[in-house]
């Protein structure tokens, strides 16, 4: 069994103490050495240029001995915390990351396909985390303190951050991005993946043209958001979209889209603008299509209203495990509007309004599929009727640890073809003949 000197680890750690401690020390030095009026008229790469030729001089002065690796380290490092996010910066840089999780100043974890995973980043103490928390959250006008310690923010690149801070995180504050970077993954990077088939992607685009209404639905993580930005791609570029979110994280490519984004409350508790407010709203804008990032609450039910009013193509996601609990998941939703509306009467929305639920699902091991593509048929008594016309059904795990399956067309010829017919959509007849499709 090895053992491990004690004497090693203490100089690894004095080690590591001394670099952070020069660090610092030249930090502070090019804070006093900034001249702010001169900084002020250069931008980007030119800026960072200027900056780093500071930094090495202020290295050179330095009486430690630093090596080449270890100085440029320090310079690349001194840059992230003066223009960047710190530490974050090399994970950020990192495109096989999805996920980063901040556990407090010493704990951040990764998920690299699928996978969790521990990194050696780590925050000097919760001051310097709450710092860089502070810098995410002021670039888009938020705030993150002791009256307001839970906030949505998001980052340049379009990705999603949420933070809470103690005292509502014990252990330190806690961030949480969601990673979409600045080229989000297209419609032949989902087919590579086997997220879905090429026929399923037929009927899709078919369905976006024809203007149905669609829901996307699914678990944290599914790719629903994914989803959504490679569906809106199939827009026509003359349509004007409107898109409301909590944090703008949609990356739309059409040249006419409205972006809307709500608004919290103030240290006073007034001025908060909410989804339905902006959805409300949105309305009197002339949308031809109102995209939601995610409803989540009484906004639904104005979303349902916008869809049977002449707003057809309209788009949203919720979080639901099936399409069945789809529906349910709508109609708790609609009742958090405030209205007593009897459940008949929510479904009766429900079925006119939507025309297809699309379930996203991300398996064991990481995998993300589209398990389902389901019609909404209409309602018989009190209940909607819905058929599957293409499912992935999962035949087991594989020795990684990863599930395997197959999709498969279930043969139902979607009652809606008539309806993109007349919009000029003409898909084969076999698109829809009962078969195993692809194994994935």
């Amino acid at each position: 069994m090895k053992t491990i000197n004690p004497s090693h680890r203490n100089s690894d750690q004095s080690k590591a103490e001394e670099f952070e401690a020069v660090k610092r020390r030249i930090h502070n030095k090019l804070v006093d050495k900034l001249d702010l009026n001169r900084i002020g008229d250069m931008k980007g790469e030119q800026l960072r240029r200027e900056i780093r030729l500071v930094v090495e001089h202020l290295c050179d002065q330095e009486n430690t001995l630093l090596n080449r690796s270890e100085r440029d380290r320090i310079v690349d490092e001194v840059l992230d915390e003066t223009f960047g996010l710190g530490p974050l910066e090399l994970l950020l840089k990192d495109s096989s990351i999805s996920d980063i999780m901040i556990n407090g100043p010493k704990a951040v974890f990764v998920e690299r396909r699928g996978r969790l995973e521990k990194t050696d980043v780590e925050f000097r103490d919760n001051t310097h985390l709450m710092q860089i928390i502070d810098r995410i959250v002021s670039r888009v006008g938020r705030r993150v303190d002791e009256t307001c310690p839970m906030v949505d923010a998001r980052l340049e690149d379009g990705s999603r951050v949420n933070a809470i801070i103690p005292p509502l995180a014990l252990d330190g504050a806690s961030v949480s991005i969601r990673r979409f970077g600045s080229n989000p993954l297209k419609l032949e990077d989902l087919l590579n993946y086997k997220a879905l088939t090429p026929e399923m992607v037929m009927l899709l685009e078919g369905c976006i043209k024809g203007r149905l209404n669609m829901i996307i639905c699914g678990g944290t993580g599914s790719g629903k958001t994914t989803l959504l930005n490679t569906l809106s791609s199939f827009i026509p570029n003359d349509q004007r979209i409107i898109t409301i979110e909590d944090a703008a994280e949609l990356q739309l490519q059409q040249e006419h889209v409205v972006r809307l984004e709500t608004r919290p409350a103030n240290i006073e508790g007034n001025g908060a603008v909410s989804a339905t407010d902006l959805v409300k709203n949105a309305l009197r804008m002339r949308p031809e299509r109102v995209i939601i990032g995610e409803c989540r609450g009484g906004e639904t039910l104005d979303m349902l209203q916008a869809m049977n009013t002449g707003h057809d193509g309209s788009l949203t996601t919720i979080h639901a495990n099936n399409p069945r609990d789809g529906i349910a998941r709508l109609e708790t939703l609609v009742m958090m509007a405030g209205f007593e509306l009897p459940i008949k009467a929510i479904r009766q929305q429900i079925s006119s309004a939507v025309n297809l639920i699309i379930q996203a699902n991300r398996l064991q091991g990481g995998p993300r599929r589209v398990t389902h593509i389901t019609e909404i048929v209409g309602m018989e008594q009190d209940t909607v009727v819905m058929q599957d016309i293409y499912k992935f059904v999962q035949d087991g795990i594989d020795e990684e640890g990863k599930a395997f399956g197959h999709f498969e067309c279930t043969g139902v010829r979607p009652n809606f073809m008539s309806r993109l017919e007349q919009s000029g959509v003409r898909l084969p007849a076999s698109a829809f003949r009962q078969r195993r499709i692809m194994d994935a």
